[in-house]
């Protein structure tokens, strides 16, 4: 096996930072080094990779994908190929997908299929949860094998009625299915049959533009969900963690909970720390109108940035009621996918492509002082591990891990977008990040000990990475 010796960095980890080298023998890390201070005498590394006033962090561990995905009439546009390279790109070095399961469908053969998709063509490594999106008899018996499969956490929709929607009943009896056996329940909360109404008589009022598909998703039906998905986890017992938490009122609820010793958490995502409602409604192109809002459009939606829902996002990262950041990239090209709600904001496929970003937009939240560099590091990687059952092999630089690592550059400078000088390698025809600069730069990616992205050039390959069977939480109680 090939050895690695990254030298002259400050590795970073959830805790602290210390000046240390790190060797890597193969796929994994054996040891961290005082600088001049090695047991091993004089190292012959097959590579030397100097990080001199670089900060050396475990690779980003995104537990929030969806590559594929059926939605809205058309697919995600990133592939497992695609969508794990940009990741790559981005410092992000493990995913977690989600395996579908709709009316009518069996969980086992979603799950058969998402493993068909992805095998032999992700660039890092991956994991699945399950969505559960018809409660029934049968779904509750095929969770009894998850775990089996090395699959730990479940989704379950409040939203999206016909096509994924759980009423208060079917939410009931999966929780109680998932504390037999140790599953994470994971919540897309808001109040779905509202919603519809909303959205319905905004369209027959004529107002059909991509700004109102916030306005129909207002932030009352996202707090009402939360609460109830508390309340219902409360009853069965079952561990809750809210996805893509968006509404400061959410977080209100999260933290209410978790000060009464609940077993409940939260994510939200960049596009909740950054973007606004506000920057929706302004957005216009000579090519699309006011129809370029639609690059914006997601759900739970963008929130408005006067009733200080991005700062109270950033708040709730500090003090903990939100415990990490996830991308929920879903992927849509704006032409012949975004545009399909041209005419109708409903019919708008909702999702944002940031993969490749989150790693550097959460790092310009230290550069402006939102968080610490440890607290970077917990978000992107070392939480996100804990939470879904990946921890000492993923999210953390100390022997026996994985070489999942990341040299990263405070001096550079990241440009984001399509246009000149701008790049990004998802499998899109737009960017909802054009325009933003990062200052900080991931200059060396390793996944699993092999040189990944380095000089500005991708250096991975299709089917590097591998299947991650997971355990369960470490966040159980």
């Amino acid at each position: 096996m090939s050895t690695t010796l990254i030298t002259g960095g400050t590795v970073v980890s959830a805790t602290g930072r210390t000046q240390a080298d790190v060797l890597v023998d193969g796929e994994r890390i054996v040891a961290l080094i005082s600088p001049g201070a090695s047991p091993f005498g004089t190292i012959d590394a097959d590579l030397t990779i100097d990080a001199t006033g670089k900060y050396v962090i475990p690779g980003g561990v995104d537990a929030h994908t969806h590559m594929q995905l059926p939605f809205g009439g058309t697919n995600a546009s990133d592939t497992f190929e695609t969508g794990t390279r940009a990741a790559a790109w981005g410092g992000t070095t493990t995913i977690i997908d989600f395996a579908v399961q709709r009316y009518g469908e069996r969980v086992q053969d979603g799950l058969a299929h998402w493993h068909e998709l992805a095998a032999g063509n992700c660039a890092i490594d991956y994991g699945f949860h399950q969505i559960i999106g018809g409660v029934d008899d049968d779904s509750l018996k095929a969770m009894d094998t998850l775990v089996d499969e090395g699959i730990t956490s479940y989704k379950l929709f409040m939203a999206y009625p016909g096509v994924f929607y759980s009423d208060d009943a079917q939410v009931l009896r999966a929780m109680q299915k998932a504390t037999d056996h140790g599953l994470l329940t994971m919540m897309h909360a808001e109040n779905g049959p509202a919603i519809d109404v909303l959205a319905a008589q905004l369209a027959e009022s004529g107002k059909t533009s991509p700004y109102y598909h916030g306005i129909a998703r207002a932030w009352q039906l996202e707090e009402e969900a939360t609460h109830r998905a508390i309340m219902l986890a409360d009853v069965t017992g079952a561990p809750l963690y809210v996805v893509h938490v968006s509404a400061k009122q959410a977080v209100e609820q999260l933290a209410a909970a978790r000060d009464k010793g609940r077993n409940v958490y939260g994510e939200t995502c960049p596009q909740y720390l950054y973007l606004s409602l506000e920057d929706q409604l302004g957005a216009s192109s000579e090519e699309w109108g006011d129809f370029e809002g639609a690059k914006w459009v997601c759900s739970t939606p963008l929130r408005s940035r006067e009733e200080g829902h991005q700062d109270a996002m950033w708040q709730a990262l500090r003090t903990n009621d939100l415990q990490m950041v996830s991308t929920d990239h879903c992927p849509f090209c704006m032409k012949e996918q975004k545009e399909l709600g041209k005419d109708d904001f409903r019919a708008i496929p909702n999702g944002i492509g940031s993969i490749e970003h989150r790693v550097d937009l959460l790092y310009q939240g230290v550069v402006t002082g939102q968080i610490t560099l440890e607290r970077w590091v917990e978000l992107i990687a070392t939480t996100p591990a804990r939470m879904f059952g990946l921890y000492g092999r993923k999210g953390v630089i100390a022997p026996g891990a994985d070489a999942d690592i990341v040299v990263y550059d405070p001096a550079g400078h990241t440009s984001i977008g399509l246009g000149e000088g701008r790049t990004h390698h998802m499998n899109m025809d737009h960017s909802a990040w054009e325009g933003y600069e990062i200052d900080g730069h991931v200059d060396v990616v390793l996944a699993r000990g092999s040189v990944v992205v380095v000089d500005g050039e991708f250096r991975g390959a299709k089917g590097h990475g591998s299947y991650l069977k997971r355990g369960l939480s470490q966040y159980l109680i």
